[in-house]
Order: structure tokens, then C-alpha cells, then sequence
């Protein structure tokens, strides 16, 4: 995923191959989710004619410098990439365009022809990048919203520790903050933390100074070499957490074990035996504190599961997912809601059948001894109840309702009965009453 290091590399690219040449054509993708607030024709049209004048980046935006406004700026997203041809560029782990791919790519979003025959893209597979069309892309947002660049504007140590102390929240989500420090996203903040010996879930405010202080050389040192480099993994130290960090897969890093868990809404690698938590937090219950990452499906789009899947796309992943959301409780919700209300009119129905049955019960004169002359009275009485059609049970239930008075005092008057029929009596009225069709 392109962090600092990586945007980095693409200013550098083009700043060495595309300054000072003119654009001579320009083709701009109909994609509206990444082509942001203007037109494709628009777009194109304001790029013909001008002559590239420098390329900048702050945090994980770049924008091209042109001779007139308004200028290109690029916010790369999850899966954004600039590729020059012929010009070796950096490539990371969710680079679009392979050596062998067509040029421009399909997933090429801009693509800028220069009059000596070089030719750029910025190609976004995933579509979460935004490309806009700005007047002053510094002085509005997201740029002018960005904390201190980690590489061109490093906080000191004092300066570090002193904004530490005033966040109440873990250090891993604060430092993936752009807001905060800008240019760190997940690989570099967990290879930081690592390095500094800090647990991502340490509130920040209750970090001491000599961890501050170990914490600000590992985020210089990490991104400078990184940026040196210009972010070439296969030239990271072999001892870097970086190497082993991906897919969630068990591992160990200078013999020590990984261990992946949820921090700052993002899936985190850090080693439990070397990053252990501090002060107040040391003495809570971990499993309290530690959310286990959960291991994330294949993406039905073909794209790999490493552990940045998730909120790099900024608002615009989170505003998707709550849409999917929405869409489902509204096209499932009123089946579900149909279905519950049928279960539960259905057990009203059965319980009111259930009392009717109880209450007939109760209400029928009971059988008597052999000797009583009421006997074969009784006995008709119970076959004319046998014979009788079921009554629905909404009726049967007001019906019972009425004569429950009645029923009580015709099994008062009757006394005493024999233990037989009194077990029988109980067992029916044990009985599960059978469903009534609807």
C-alpha cells in the first residue's frame, strides 16, 4: 500500500523525468468515484498545452505543479500508482501494472503524453484513490487539513513527547492520524512501534519520555531509509518487522513470535514478548484490552488478503460499507419483520387454543364412580365434546372468557374426585396444543 516512502518514490520519478515538458495529450478516465468533482473532457482539456513545472507531496498526497492553475493533485489511496514508461518506478504490494500489462493500463485514471515522447499514468485498480483538479491544492482539503509531514516537517523529541501526553488514545490509531503526523499509514507505524518497543494499544498519554524519544528515531530513521530507497522492500533490513508482517500469517521476526491484533480500526502485527504494556494498563486483564484481527475472506474481486483491506480508503470505504448496510436492512428488513410477526401470531394462536382446551377441561363435570347415577351422562357428555369440529381459536378463547366463572363452580359442586382422573386431568392439561392452520 503506497505510504510516504512510496508516494515519495513517484515525486522523485517525476521529478527527474517530467520536468519542464509539455503536455501534448491527455486522456481521463469517465470514472467518477475516483475522478473527483470534475468532468473527464473538463479534466483533460486543462492539462493540453502546459508545461510541468515541479511535483510536490505532503503525506500521501502529490500534485503536479503546472506553468497555469488549476493543478493535478493526487490522493493515492489503497491501491494508486504513477508509472512513467521505460522509467523504473517503484512498486508495492498493491501495484496495478505489471511489465507485460497494456499501455496505458485499463485501470490508468490519468494519462499525460509529454512532447519528448515520454509518457505517465496513474493507474487505481481498487478505486479508492482521488484525483481532483485544484487552483491551490496546499491551501484546501485534504491537504490543508494534514498534521507535519513526518519527512519534511519531523516533529523533535520534546515536540513529540509533548503532544503524546495531551491524547487519551491508543498510540498505533493515533499515529495512523493524518491529522496528527502525516505520511505514516499501517506498515510504517507497526515497524515503528516494533522498533521503539511500544504495544500499539498504550495510550498514548501515558507513554514516558524515554520511549517518546525511542519512538521519534525509529519513525526518522524508518522513513529516511525507506525514502533512500526509494521504498525498494527488497532493500528493507532483513530484521525489520516489515518482512513478516503480511497476511496474518504465524511467524517470527529475530526469533521472536508475531502476533496480529485489531488496533485503531486496522489489523496490527507487533511482537507480545518485546512490546509489552506499560504503567496502569500493564496490570489490566489483556484480553479486555487486545481484540484479536480477524482473518478477512478472499476478495471476491480477485485482489489478495493481506491486512490492509479495510479503512485506508478513508471516508469513502467507510461511507460504502454503511451504504451496504442500509441496503440490506431496508430490502431484508421488512421479510424479517413479516416472518418474526407470523412466528409470534402463530404462538398467540396456540396458546389461546391451549388455554381453550385447559379451560374446557376445567369447566367439564367430572366422571363419577360406577355407582353414580350420573355416570352415563358424564360418559355422552365427554363423546358429544370428542365429536365436536375444533373451534378457532380466537373464538374459542373469548368464549372461555365468558363461562371460566361458571366451569369453576360446576368443578366445585363436584367435590371429591378419584386419583385416576385427577392424573388424567393433569396430563392433558400438560399436553402441547397441536398448531391451528392459518
Amino acid at each position: 500500500m503506497p505510504e510516504l516512502p512510496e508516494v515519495e518514490a513517484a515525486r522523485r520519478a517525476i521529478e527527474d523525468h517530467c520536468i519542464g515538458r509539455k503536455i501534448v495529450k491527455s486522456i481521463v478516465a469517465d470514472d467518477a468515484k475516483v475522478i473527483d468533482g470534475v468532468s473527464a473532457s473538463e479534466f483533460e482539456a486543462s492539462l493540453l498545452g502546459k508545461t510541468i513545472v515541479a511535483a510536490h507531496r505532503k503525506g500521501k498526497n502529490m500534485w503536479l505543479q503546472l506553468d497555469s492553475p488549476p493543478f493535478p493533485s493526487f490522493q493515492f489511496g489503497m491501491a494508486g500508482a504513477i508509472y512513467i514508461k521505460g522509467v523504473a518506478v517503484t512498486k508495492y504490494k498493491r501495484s496495478a501494472v505489471n511489465d507485460t500489462d497494456e499501455w496505458p493500463s485499463k485501470y490508468s485514471k490519468v494519462f499525460i503524453a509529454l512532447d519528448d515522447g515520454l509518457e505517465l499514468s496513474f493507474t487505481d485498480k481498487r478505486r479508492f484513490a482521488k484525483v481532483r483538479l485544484l487552483k491551490d491544492p496546499a491551501s484546501v482539503p485534504p491537504i490543508s487539513e494534514l498534521g507535519s509531514d513526518a519527512l519534511l516537517e519531523p516533529m523533535t523529541v520534546d515536540e513529540l513527547h509533548n503532544s503524546l501526553s495531551k491524547k487519551k488514545i491508543g498510540i498505533k490509531a493515533l499515529l495512523l492520524d493524518q491529522g496528527f503526523l502525516s505520511g505514516i499509514g499501517n506498515w510504517i507505524a507497526d515497524e515503528v512501534l516494533y522498533q521503539a518497543r511500544i504495544h500499539p494499544m498504550q495510550i498514548a498519554s501515558t507513554i514516558s519520555k524515554e520511549s517518546s524519544t525511542a519512538l521519534h528515531r525509529s519513525i526518522k530513521e524508518v522513513i529516511q531509509f525507506a525514502v533512500q530507497v526509494d521504498a525498494d522492500a527488497g532493500r528493507f533490513p532483513l530484521d525489520w518487522l516489515f518482512h513478516y508482517r503480511w497476511g496474518k500469517k504465524p511467524g517470527k521476526v529475530n526469533g521472536k513470535k508475531i502476533d496480529f491484533i485489531n488496533a485503531g480500526g486496522r489489523t496490527t502485527a507487533y511482537v507480545p514478548e518485546v512490546q509489552k504494556l506499560s504503567g496502569a494498563q500493564a496490570s489490566k486483564d489483556p484480553a479486555k484490552i487486545i481484540k484479536p484481527a480477524s482473518r478477512k475472506k478472499k476478495p471476491v474481486h480477485g485482489g489478495n488478503t493481506d491486512d490492509d483491506d479495510g479503512l485506508e480508503g478513508g471516508e469513502d470505504s467507510v461511507e460504502k460499507v454503511k451504504s451496504k448496510r442500509v441496503k440490506t436492512t431496508n430490502n431484508d428488513g421488512g421479510k424479517k419483520n413479516q416472518a418474526k410477526q407470523e412466528k409470534l401470531e402463530s404462538s398467540d394462536d396456540n396458546e389461546a387454543e391451549y388455554k381453550s382446551r385447559n379451560q374446557r377441561v376445567k369447566a367439564a363435570p367430572k366422571r363419577k364412580t360406577k355407582g353414580s347415577s350420573n355416570g352415563g351422562e358424564n360418559e355422552d357428555n365427554e363423546n358429544a365434546n370428542q365429536k365436536k369440529p375444533r373451534v378457532d381459536s380466537k373464538k374459542a378463547s373469548a368464549k372461555t372468557k365468558s363461562k371460566g366463572n361458571a366451569g369453576s363452580e360446576i368443578a366445585d359442586d363436584n367435590g371429591s374426585d378419584d386419583k385416576e382422573d385427577q392424573k388424567k386431568l393433569s396430563k392433558v392439561t400438560k399436553r402441547k396444543p397441536a398448531k391451528i392452520p392459518r
